[in-house]
């Protein structure tokens, strides 16, 4: 993985942090989620006459993201109803390299490289402290399942994204394309939803939404723009070092505690990360 690569997936990271902060300190979580992902397909939909078509050969990919991310949203914010930021964020994004790294091998014909396999066992074993310290701390059962059940949804449509990606020519199109698909379906969901306070809800967390949604587009199309110049399974475990930015924003914005095995986890995971970069 060339110098440029890394550095556009790591502020990646840092941006997909960011909004998953956004939600977790919204007022409603389920609004919040939801604006995050309407407002990525309406600035999707506002570049998308700008830029190629994707190659048909990409679209069944696209479709079956669609909807896995669209479960992903939806567990997504159920984690953080019950759980800390800075517990249910490293297992979802940490544990996901790991299932990855099996799948991109064995569905994506893409070799491990040696770096890749030593950085992703080095986080799965900082993933299974986390899990630990989960029970030391009383995190609830539900939030630790919810979190792990979407580490399986995050490396099912990176996978697919990954390939995807490659096979539509243009890895930007590809990703507002599908920005735009998950747009609608959380429109319409929302808006049955908050229909009597729709307006009052929007005040609220539009902000938040909006910025979120920025913030969602912008470190998803970074990533798929790395994975077309780099391995799918490198790629998806260097910009878990959002774990790291995650763990800290939760301590510093949220007052969340993080304890010293959380601390030493968190560590180990940028350790991983630091490996497969390097």
């Amino acid at each position: 993985m060339s110098l440029g690569v890394l550095l556009v997936v790591l502020f990646g990271a840092l941006l997909h942090a960011s909004w998953n902060l956004l939600i977790k300190s919204g007022a409603n979580r389920q609004a919040t989620t939801a604006l995050v992902y309407i407002s990525a397909g309406a600035l999707s939909a506002c570049a998308l006459p700008f830029l190629p078509r994707p190659d048909p050969a990409s679209w069944p990919y696209l479709l079956a993201s669609t909807l896995t991310e669209l479960l992903y949203g939806v567990v997504l914010a159920a984690a953080y109803r019950v759980g800390d930021l800075s517990h249910a964020y490293p297992l979802m994004r940490g544990t996901a390299p790991l299932l990855v790294a099996i799948a991109s091998t064995l569905l994506a014909g893409e070799p491990l490289p040696r770096s890749v396999g030593i950085g992703v066992a080095v986080m799965s074993t900082a993933i299974f402290s986390l899990i630990l310290d989960a029970r030391s701390r009383r995190q609830s059962s539900a939030a630790t399942a919810l979190a792990l059940l979407n580490a399986g949804l995050i490396a099912t449509y990176t996978v697919i994204d990954g390939v995807g990606s490659r096979k539509s020519g243009h890895a930007v199109a590809y990703s507002l394309w599908l920005s735009t698909f998950i747009a609608v379906p959380w429109l319409v969901a929302a808006l049955e939803r908050f229909r009597a306070q729709r307006w009052a809800v929007l005040r609220a967390e539009l902000r938040s939404g909006v910025l979120g949604g920025a913030c969602s587009l912008a470190s998803y199309t970074m990533a798929l723009w790395a994975m077309t110049r780099a391995p799918i399974a490198a790629v998806a475990a260097v910009r878990e070092s959002s774990i790291v930015f995650g763990t800290v924003l939760g301590a510093l914005i949220l007052h969340e505690r993080v304890s010293w095995v959380r601390a030493a986890a968190v560590t180990a995971i940028a350790g991983g990360v630091w490996v497969i970069g390097y």
